[in-house]
């Protein structure tokens, strides 16, 4: 059994689950490398965290249409820092607008690494300056290019030109200069559903697949049918159950939500490529999260799994609120260096 998961999401799940489940968490901590483990929560980490969720409620109050909540995003990422000590270069990326962003003690106008991220934003919402600040982060401490693309949003676009202008956009980089071993496909949200069905697409096609796919968070299963949307239905300000069926029904229309296509946890993984997945412990979505790991290493894929305690959704993308943002998007960057086949020099 190939992969990695946090220990500490093993423990919760061995407390809900007795002795039976014990047992069976001895078997998987035999057979699998055991991530770090987290550790608890600080004090001074929850209250990072109270001060951003108030700025969510804030800016969200009576933000209830999908324009509304665009705004609403929108709004709440323009009051953050953006990138600093980067470059930036408008691209065209077959039709995608896009942000090629690269660290400024580097100088290059197409380099050898490269991490494709799709932001998140429930497929309706989020852009380049909502994630720029996260894109900047890891361009710097992967030491690599970043193509932050701006793709086509419900309700104006449905299902699935989002995933079409994904693949386009990683396309438009092997054709551009960089091979797949040196590029790592990454997302979160509703953009770590795109990522994963953007890598799925290419594995169907029998096309070259990137080096790595890093999931943050992911909406796998838009049937929400994991246990997680009703445990964790009161921790979770940010999304829920019906947030996921309103997303579905604008993006799907008629076809099912169930469809592998569409949901990844429902496709064939085997073949996938080492898989990273972070999440936080009180999410609706983190049996989206738990779920894929353990089909994707049952299909024998690398997956590393982090479960970390306290965060809410899209935690990454506020390092200057949050010491754990910057602690995570560390951990996204030392991932995807490990797995670029040209390292970047010491």
């Amino acid at each position: 059994m190939n992969g990695r998961i946090l220990i500490a999401a093993i423990r919760g799940r061995a407390r809900l689950a007795g002795l039976f489940g014990v047992l069976a968490v001895t078997l998987l901590l035999t057979a699998a490398a055991v991530a770090q483990d987290l550790g608890p929560q600080s004090q001074a980490s929850r209250q990072q965290v109270e001060k951003l969720l108030g700025l969510w409620k804030d800016h969200f109050a009576g933000a209830e249409s999908l324009q509304q909540r665009r705004t609403a995003f929108k709004a709440l990422m323009e009051t953050t820092p953006g990138p600093t000590r980067i470059q930036v270069r408008q691209v065209d990326a077959d039709g995608v607008d896009a942000e090629l962003i690269w660290p400024a003690r580097l100088h290059h106008p197409i380099g050898q690494r490269v991490i494709l991220y799709i932001h998140g934003g429930g497929f309706s919402s989020g852009s380049i300056r909502t994630h720029s600040l996260l894109a900047g982060s890891l361009a710097k401490a992967a030491s690599s290019d970043v193509l932050l693309i701006d793709y086509r949003l419900m309700p104006e676009y449905g299902y699935p030109a989002q995933i079409n202008d994904a693949l386009t956009a990683y396309r438009w980089l092997l054709d551009n200069g960089y091979r797949s071993e040196n590029v790592v496909v990454a997302g979160d949200g509703a953009g770590g559903n795109l990522a994963l069905e953007t890598v799925l697409r290419q594995k169907q096609a029998g096309k070259p697949l990137p080096a790595a796919v890093i999931a943050l968070s992911p909406i796998t299963d838009l049937a929400a049918t994991g246990g997680s949307m009703t445990s964790n239905a009161g921790s979770d300000p940010l999304v829920d159950r019906a947030a996921i069926e309103t997303l579905r029904k604008a993006y799907l229309g008629s076809r099912s939500a169930t469809d592998p296509q569409a949901s990844p946890l429902y496709a064939d993984l085997t073949g996938f490529p080492p898989l990273l997945l972070q999440v936080g412990s009180g999410e609706v979505l983190l049996d989206d999260t738990l779920r894929l790991a353990d089909k994707a290493r049952q299909a024998g894929v690398d997956v590393t799994a982090e479960v970390w305690p306290g965060m809410p959704h899209q935690w990454q993308l506020f390092p200057s609120l949050l010491d754990d943002a910057d602690r995570s998007s560390q951990n996204i960057a030392e991932f995807a260096i490990r797995h670029f086949a040209d390292k970047p020099q010491e």
